[in-house]
């Protein structure tokens, strides 16, 4: 009898570690080094305009963060956080002025009539001062296609459309005062630069994309 509990017990601690292997392996998230994804693909933009990444990328790369109109991360929480949002209009000044293009993707699906519609998005758009593009990610394709997990979350390519940095915006979502580690301003200024970027990945903190 105790041989056969144990059995049963190693039986389903190897399954256990096998599922939890498959389920790793399936939400795996971009490697530096790896391609654009689905760089042609074409998806409806605020001013009403369809736009691939690849179409909009600029002379030295192209930023992509997944975002949204309903996430805490992203528009803040009242008085408890600012929330990144804030600091999106800055970081397409310096995209500009670097030569890499901002795009800005809203995947969430779910939430089309929640908060997250077109039409949302450019009423978001135009009140936060964004800059660069906002595109409506249809069925959250691109955001599978990124193995994107949270709004927000960034991905920064190169000229050559090779993935150099992933994660987060900066270390401080609450105040972009008491930010510390500015790490995707470090990553944009090393990339222009030609040095190496460090850390080339980072937590990615935020809310869940609302897939359906």
């Amino acid at each position: 009898m105790i041989f056969k509990k144990t059995l049963s017990f190693a039986i389903l601690a190897v399954s256990s570690f096998i599922l939890l292997a498959m389920m790793n392996k399936s939400s795996d998230q971009m490697e530096i080094g790896d391609s654009l994804p689905m760089p042609d693909l074409e998806l409806v933009n605020i001013d009403d305009e369809s736009y691939s990444l690849k179409q909009l990328a600029g002379e030295n790369g192209i930023l992509v963060i997944f975002s949204c109109n309903t996430c805490p991360f992203v528009i803040g929480n009242g008085s408890k956080s600012e929330g990144w949002q804030n600091r999106y209009p800055e970081i397409g000044e310096l995209c500009k002025e670097l030569g890499v293009e901002l795009v800005l993707l809203n995947p969430n699906e779910a939430k089309r009539d929640h908060g997250d519609s077109l039409e949302d998005m450019k009423k978001q758009y135009k009140a936060q001062n964004y800059k660069g593009y906002y595109l409506l990610d249809k069925e959250s394709i691109l955001a599978d296609a990124f193995a994107a997990q949270t709004t927000p979350h960034v991905f920064l390519f190169n000229a050559s459309l090779k993935l150099v940095y992933t994660g987060s915006i900066d270390d401080n979502v609450s105040s972009r005062e008491d930010v510390k580690e500015h790490y995707l301003n470090d990553a944009l200024n090393n990339l222009i630069k030609g040095k190496k970027i460090d850390p080339e990945i980072t937590r990615n903190i935020g809310c869940s994309i609302k897939r359906i």
